[in-house]
Parts: C-alpha cells; structure tokens; sequence
C-alpha cells in the first residue's frame, strides 16, 4: 500500500460518511502574512470553529500539504519531518466524540489493516478548570474490549502539555479568542523497538525512545479562549489530523519514517551521490531528505531563497541540507541532484513539479554556490575565534582522544560543578589538565552559536574543527543558546493567527472590516487595477499590503480616509452569502477564486443589498462585495474613526499602508 492509496482510501471512507471533500490550501497561504505556511488542515477553517457557517456544510474532509519550521531542528529521529501531508476530517457542530472515534478506529484495523494488537490510546487527564476527558475514555474502553483488548493496558492519560491542542499550544499560550479543546491521539508500537532506559525507567506511548509513533489526533474544539480563562464553542466541533507519512511507516511496521517506500528513492539517490551508507549516516541523510523535499514544495509555492519570511526558511532549510552534504563529502551543488530525484518521486500526485523543474534546479544551485562562499567566510571567522584560545598540548590531547565513548566525555565535561570529578576521571587515562587549562581551551557556546546562526555551521562542524586545533567545545552552553533562541522562535509563532488577523478580539475583528472598507476605497480613488496582497491586523493598527507602483499623495490619502469616515458614519450593514464561485464572479466580489472552495464560496457584503443567492439578480447596492471567511462586525459603525498613519514601498509594483481604527 502506498501513501497515495492511503490517501485514497481515507478520503473514500469519509465521503460514505456524508463527508464533502475541500481543496488542498497553498502551502503559502494568500493575503495571509501573518502565517508563513500552511501547517495543519484545519489553519483556513478557524472562522467556521467559531460559529461561522461553512459553504460546503458540515462535514468536510481533505489531505493538506503542510509544512512546520518549528520541526526543523527535530527531523533526524527517525520520525520527524518538516513537509508531510496530513488527512483531516472535520465536524462543524455535527457529530462528536461517539461518531469520531470510533470511525477512526475502523479506519485503521479495518480500512488500511493495522493490527489493533499494536494501537494505543491517549485522552487528556484534565487541568485547572477544565474536566478530564471522562467521555472519550469511556467510548474507546467500549471500543477496545469488545476487541477482546485490556482496555487498562491500552489507554493513558497525559495533562495539557500532550492531550491539549490549539495553534498556540497549551492553554496558557493561547491569545484571546482562539478556539482549542482536549484531544485523544492513537499510537502504533513498534514492537522490534527496545526501550531506551535513558527516557525513564516505564515505556509509554509519550516516551521518545522510539517505540510508539503517533499516527492520528482527534481534537474536540469546544471552548475559545477568554480574557478569564475558556468559555463553550457556539458550537462541539471535531478536529481530526493525521500524517500520511506516519500512517504508512505504520502499515509498514518501520519506525522509521524514512525507509519506508515514500521516502527511499530519495535516500537511494542520497547514498549514490555521497557513497555513503544511511544506516551509519542516518541523521544527515534524514536531514537532506527532508529538507529538500520541503524545499522543492516551498519553492513551487512560488518562494525563493531570501533573508526575510518564507525566503529565510527556504534558505534555512538549503543551507542546512548542504551543510550536512558537506559532513557526507557530497559533491558541490548536489541539491539539485537530489531535488530532481524528488520531483520524480512525487511528480504521480504533484504533476505541476515536473514543470518548474528547470526553475527549482537552478534555483538550488544558485543558492548551493552563494553558501559555498559563506562558509568559506565562516571558516576565517572560525579561525580568528580559535587563536584567541589556548590549545591543550598534543600530548594530553592525544590521551583524551583515546577515551572510549569521548562524545559523552565532551558532552559531560562541562556539566561537572566540581571539577575534582572530571580531574579524577581524566587521571583514569593518565590525563593532567587543571581547570584553568580546560577554560582556555574552549569555545563558548556562544561563540559556537554565532558560527551556527550566521554561517549555518551546525555544533558537530564547530567540534570537529575545534578538535583539529586541540580545543574544546562547551556543547551544553551553545544547547542552551539553541533552545533560547528557539524558545523565542515558537513564541513569535504562536501569536500568527490565521485569516490575517492576530487573534479574535473584538477591536481585531474591527480592524478587519476596515480593510475591506479601505480595499474598495483605494479601487476607487486609485482605478480597479489596485488590488490586496496580504494584511495583517492586531488590534492596534491595520497593516496594508496592495497593489500599485506609486507612493501616494496627500490628497489622494485624504480622499481615501474620506470614503471610509463616510461608510463608518453612514453605518452600513456587514453580511454574508454563500453562492456558487461563478456567481460570486458575476456578481464582482473581489477575491482569490479557485484557492478556498471547488464550488461554493462565501462572499460578505458592505451596506444594503438587493441581491440574493437565490434570485439570480446581480448585485447593485452593497458598497464592498468581497471573498472572505470572516469574522467581521455588523455594522460599520462601530468603527468610529479611520485614519492612514503611514505609508511605504514594499518592493515588486506593491505599496503598504498602516492604519488605526479608534474612537472620534
């Protein structure tokens, strides 16, 4: 069975359940730069979680080519990747938990035939005032002992940090107005597995040892974040996502990801390329797979290599495939032999790869020769940071070196609050170091993480090179440097929310009617060839994107502000249809058609309307007829005042504005 058939098969059992398919979304995401990437089914659905009403209904389900920057330092153990497809199914305020879970699980031991011998279960044990998740526990106890399975053995319980799921993370992250809820995820076991006591001394299937891979997680959104703590959802919603990678490694029986057949004819080509064997390579050539494939999709998105946004993860992800070529001696600029081996390898279920091979090719080489020369300039950088150390003398360097198992000895040494043990542990070898000798003869961690950040040196290329020159690396200190810095990453992630906006709050929700306001305004003082390209809402200002080669005058500046004080002061009202994609067009709603919806879509419309969906009749009256999910206020008079506080040249024929909405 193949990912595709998967795929496949997951689709079908849902459509019988009344299911209607929805579009795969962009990998990037239109008039959305609040989000970098697509990264779960479920990013262009919040609206409907909120209570809007969906143009397909209900039910829905799709497959979602996602993709997860906060990945990408995890991909090397066996199961992570960045770029993966993930199956969604969706109840928006239809069927619950008695319906989701038990499908699900006839989908795997039924469906794709996995043995239910090796599944477990995890539901959410609770938190402050949110209950345990009595009801899902129940309803898979049911499950699993009519399966003739001990249901006490199977299931297990874990707080917010596991069994909880917003885009935000857990509960304390989450901003006000996003919605979350408990989740109940399936894990499939790896019996030829053997537990790593250094995980601790139970195995259990949150354990990273490598024994259970989560292959599904069932989401029951039912409560949106508010200022004191969660309030009920309109609405019980169902979430459900699982990765197709990780549903195949499962009908395989691999716990590893990457032997299974999605992803070995890219290691092959990894192992030609280098003459290098996976088993003894795994992590480098784990992370060339990965990221490549990810880089070809982002590439196709339409992003190129660049120092801001989508452009510095695509060139994060290159120059970390190359650098870990360079470990395995790979030839320069074989990212563009290994990207042609993935386009091959998906081109069945992505055709449009095989027509902007050229580009991507060229693309990666280029990007491969400009990091070629950066690390060039690194290793001179390198150089001057190691004469400002003390070498060890070769002697005792040489008896270090000698230790079995030196990897932990480095990694330890500087763990060791007392020194007297790492003396006595190195005279074990006959080495004489004093303390003093160890701290001249290190390379910060600091120091470490600027060749890291700047020159895309990883930690085992800075030690490798230190070692050449008999120094030390502080590995803990540059893992702590890491994890702040990523610690900073994911927080600046968890505020993007998508549909432009923030969060959900009521001066946000404000802001993102004036854009349509300021939309319409701008076509009309600047000629209908304006059009938006991306926004982005808090609710302290509006920012902009649109458009159009010239800087603005002041007069045409006042105009715009004019029309929209004219709209708020004239408190229209804000509504919305659902219709067909071609009447949307006929009636002139302005939009992305052909990214959200196959055949119906919702359009919102400013100010009274003649038109109904029903009626046929063209729209006359509505001063902003546009393709949006929401949310938006009632009428435009709450907006009180609009005022442009500045604007700018962003590049490519496109313009931003920034704007406030407050009260007169």
């Amino acid at each position: 069975m193949t990912a595709q058939e998967i795929i496949g098969k997951y689709i079908k059992f849902f459509e019988k359940r009344g299911h209607k398919r929805i579009p795969n979304s962009p990998l990037v995401l239109q008039n959305d730069p609040t989000t970098l990437f697509t990264s779960s089914g479920m990013q262009p659905l919040v609206p409907y979680f909120l209570g809007e009403k969906h143009p397909q209904g209900k039910r829905l389900v799709n497959v979602q080519n996602c993709f997860r920057a906060a990945d990408i330092d995890e991909v090397g153990d066996d199961k992570h990747t960045t770029f993966f497809r993930m199956l969604g199914n969706w109840s928006l305020g239809d069927y619950f938990k008695k319906e989701q879970l038990p499908w699900y699980w006839e989908f795997l031991t039924k469906v794709i035939g996995l043995p239910k011998e090796k599944l477990y279960i995890t539901v959410f044990e609770g938190f402050s005032n949110t209950p345990k998740d009595i009801e899902s526990e129940k309803i898979w106890t049911e499950i699993l002992e009519n399966e003739g399975l001990d249901s006490k053995k199977k299931i297990f319980s874990y707080g917010a940090d596991k069994n909880w799921w917003s885009r935000s993370g857990v509960p304390d992250d989450m901003p006000e107005g996003e919605p979350g809820g408990p989740d109940s995820e399936v894990f499939y076991f790896f019996e030829n597995v053997k537990h790593d006591p250094k995980f601790g001394t139970q195995c259990h299937p949150n354990c990273q040892c490598g024994r259970f891979l989560e292959i599904g997680n069932s989401v029951f959104m039912e409560y949106q974040k508010t200022k004191n703590g969660f309030k009920p959802l309109p609405n019980k919603n169902v979430d459900f996502g699982g990765g197709a990678e990780r549903l195949l490694a499962a009908v395989e029986n691999k716990n590893d990801i990457f032997e299974t057949r999605l992803f070995s004819p890219v290691i092959d080509s990894i192992e030609k390329i280098t003459a290098k064997n996976y088993k003894k390579n795994k992590k480098a050539m784990q992370v060339i797979a990965d990221h490549i494939i990810a880089a070809v999709f982002i590439t196709d998105a339409g992003v190129t290599p660049s120092n801001k946004e989508q452009g510095y993860v695509l060139r994060r992800l290159l120059r970390r495939a190359i650098r870990y070529g360079k470990q395995l001696e790979a030839s320069e600029t074989f990212t563009a032999w290994i990207a042609s081996s993935v386009i091959e390898n998906y081109s069945d279920t992505d055709s449009q790869l095989m027509d902007r091979k050229k580009i991507i090719i060229g693309l990666f080489t280029e990007e491969e020769e400009k990091f070629n020369q950066a690390i060039r300039e690194g290793l001179k950088i390198s150089e001057k940071i190691f004469l400002t150390r003390t070498p060890i003398v070769p002697e005792e360097y040489s008896k270090i070196m000698q230790i079995p198992n030196k990897k932990e000895f480095f990694r330890n040494i500087f763990r060791k609050s007392d020194f007297k043990e790492t003396a006595n542990f190195l005279s074990g070898f006959g080495v004489s170091l004093t303390k003093a000798d160890i701290g001249n003869a290190t390379i910060s961690g600091n120091q470490a993480f600027d060749l890291y950040q700047s020159f895309g040196f990883p930690i085992e290329m800075v030690t490798e090179l230190a070692q050449e020159k008999r120094l030390f690396v502080d590995i803990e200190d540059f893992k702590r440097e890491l994890k702040r810095h990523q610690k900073v990453s994911r927080k600046g992630a968890g505020k993007k929310f998508a549909g432009g906006l923030a969060d959900h709050s009521g001066k946000t929700i404000m802001g993102h009617t004036a854009t349509h306001l300021l939309h319409q305004a701008l076509r009309d003082v600047l000629g209908n060839s304006v059009y938006q390209t991306g926004s982005n809402i808090t609710s302290e200002r509006i920012r902009f994107d649109f458009a159009y080669d010239k800087k603005l005058t002041d007069d045409e500046i006042e105009k715009v502000e004019k029309i929209i004080n004219k709209k708020i002061e004239e408190n229209l009202p804000v509504h919305f249809e659902i219709m067909t994609l071609d009447k949307a067009k006929e009636i002139g709603a302005i939009g992305l058609f052909d990214e959200k919806y196959e055949d119906k879509v919702k359009v919102y419309f400013i100010g009274p309307s003649t038109h109904s969906a029903a009626s046929g009749q063209p729209h006359t009256q509505a001063y902003s007829v546009e393709f949006c999910g929401g949310p938006h206020v009632n009428f435009t008079g709450l907006l009180k005042r609009f005022k442009i506080i500045k604007q700018e040249n962003i590049g490519h024929g496109q313009r931003r504005v920034y704007a406030t909405i407050k009260d007169v």
